[in-house]
């Protein structure tokens, strides 16, 4: 299947664009209208240049040395130089789709013409992304201020022949990795180092990609609760549209419509709607629509403050064609992604929580009328006691993880960067987040098939019904114990390859964040 164009510097990248970025390799092309507009940045420079005007990283040196002029014959390798320096990354990679993400946003970025960069610069870096060349990049090393300057140094390390790359699966040195793609390197023009550096670019793309993951395991997180309620018997009553009514927070209202979606036609349900012996159900059943409407709230709100960034300009400094002015100031400052991120984890951290609560509910008799711990042997078999305490721990690391990022701070280069947003790091936790969350949500659904089975003959929705048989085809009933990881693996990966999106249809898509 030929990969998806994206076409930057014509419509702002969406949700749409973005999720196609991360599921697989692209194709980036420039809008024509966009081709003049980078090459007048790039013509302006050159002009100051000429004109012997001081611009700060063009022709002076960085941060406290802004005060320390840099010659003509120099500029390249003030540049070269740059790069090389800020190229101070530690730590395992990010992950590859990450990376596509924010190579792809760094153009968008560049293409808006403030930024100095050359349209032949620019290309490269477009290029290796259609051919799928993607830079190691160590994950730590960026406090989120002055831009990620640490890993856009190591992606920029590949465009001038350096640094490290991975082409179909293989690592190789750069200037490998470009030549088995047909690409050359490129030698820096004036500003361009700093306007590849500069941004906000990584910490974004890294909120992005926990957005995505986020809104995967909502949806997976919403069948399985609509799953469970109907297992434990549970009333469809707290989904009535008119409760929500009055209370019209649009998440709240969007997912009672979907989880009375998911249970409608159930003979389970039709089999106890009247005369139930219990009058209310518990909270993590109950209030589904007002606590993970919540989390859906979150969410929308941090794609509106994501997307903004994503196609923002956040070099420093800023050139304006039009005027021949080049200002300083400070775009780089991620802190609207950190505090998009901080409340992402949050999001995250509740969709595992509540569906915690309701794994403990299915497994314990005397609230679920299910047999203990949903086996039929319990005492010779275990079931899942074990795999609820698995669900328990990984919802109390969320916890931990779930502690905002934003406000915390630390100087840094002489104290000229004195106040910083750690957004990176705000979103490279929502990959360990997501993670556990996913793996506590494929324990419901276990959990909930087999309180399904329970029920038989009786059959749930039609949803429902087919998410069970999602689960089946993956993960047969639990007769006996047997090994639970495996198990919980296969769940998890249902759910990552969005195996339930579409049982959820229209769940924060473009067209309600506008």
């Amino acid at each position: 299947m030929p990969a998806s164009e994206i076409r930057i510097g014509a419509e702002p990248l969406d949700l749409a664009a973005v999720a196609k970025v991360l599921a697989a390799p692209v194709r980036l092309a420039l809008a024509k209208s966009a081709e003049a507009t980078v090459a007048g940045g790039a013509d302006a420079i050159a002009a100051l240049i000429a004109r012997g005007e001081a611009i700060y990283g063009v022709n002076t040196g960085f941060g406290k040395l802004a005060s320390r002029r840099i010659g003509d014959a120099d500029l390249e390798r003030l540049q070269v130089n740059l790069v090389r320096s800020h190229s101070a990354g530690i730590g395992q990679p990010l992950p590859q789709p990450v990376v596509r993400l924010l190579m792809t946003l760094k153009a968008a970025s560049l293409s808006a013409g403030h930024s100095g960069i050359r349209p032949a610069t620019l290309s490269l870096l477009m290029a290796m992304v259609s051919r799928d060349v993607l830079p190691v990049i160590p994950r730590q090393g960026s406090v989120g201020a002055s831009g990620d300057l640490a890993p856009l140094a190591h992606m920029s390390l590949v465009l001038i022949g350096e640094g490290e790359a991975i082409l179909a699966g293989e690592r190789l040195p750069g200037a490998e990795a470009l030549a088995k793609a047909g690409l050359e390197a490129v030698r820096l023009g004036p500003k361009e180092g700093l306007a590849l550096l500069n941004g906000t670019q990584v910490s974004t793309a890294l909120a992005l990609s926990g957005l995505i993951e986020a809104r995967r395991n909502i949806a997976a997180a919403l069948v399985a609760g609509a799953m469970s309620t109907d297992a434990l018997k549970g009333s469809d009553t707290p989904f009535d549209q008119r409760i929500h009514g009055l209370r019209p927070h649009p998440g709240q209202q969007q997912v009672a419509a979907i989880l009375r979606g998911l249970m409608a036609g159930s003979a389970i349900r039709a089999s106890h709607v009247h005369g139930d012996e219990k009058v209310q159900d518990p909270y993590s059943f109950r209030c589904q629509p007002q606590v993970m409407g919540a989390c859906l709230d979150v969410l929308a709100n941090a794609a509106r403050t994501l997307l903004i960034e994503a196609n923002a300009v956040s070099d420093n400094p800023l050139i304006f064609p039009a005027d021949g002015d080049v200002l300083s100031g400070g775009n780089f400052h991620a802190e609207p992604v950190a505090f998009a991120a901080d409340t992402l984890a949050l999001a995250i951290a509740e969709t595992g929580a509540l569906a915690e609560r309701r794994i403990a509910e299915l497994t314990d008799t005397t609230m679920s009328s299910l047999p203990a711990f949903l086996t039929a042997d319990a005492g010779l078999n275990s079931g899942y006691m074990m795999a609820h305490v698995t669900a328990a721990a990984l919802a109390s690391e969320n916890k931990q993880l779930a502690s905002p990022t934003s406000i915390d701070s630390i100087p840094t280069s002489a104290n000229q960067e004195d106040h910083v947003s750690m957004a990176t790091h705000g979103g490279w936790r929502l990959i360990q987040m997501n993670a556990n969350t996913r793996a506590i949500v494929a324990i419901e659904l276990l959990a909930a098939a087999e309180g399904i089975d329970f029920r038989r003959p009786l059959e749930s929705s039609k949803p429902l019904e087919t998410a069970h048989g999602l689960i089946r085809e993956k993960v047969g009933p639990r007769q006996q114990d047997r090994v639970f990881g495996s198990d919980i693996d296969a769940v998890a990966e249902l759910i990552s390859a969005g195996a339930f999106d579409d049982l959820v249809p229209g769940l924060l898509d473009d067209a309600q964040l506008r």
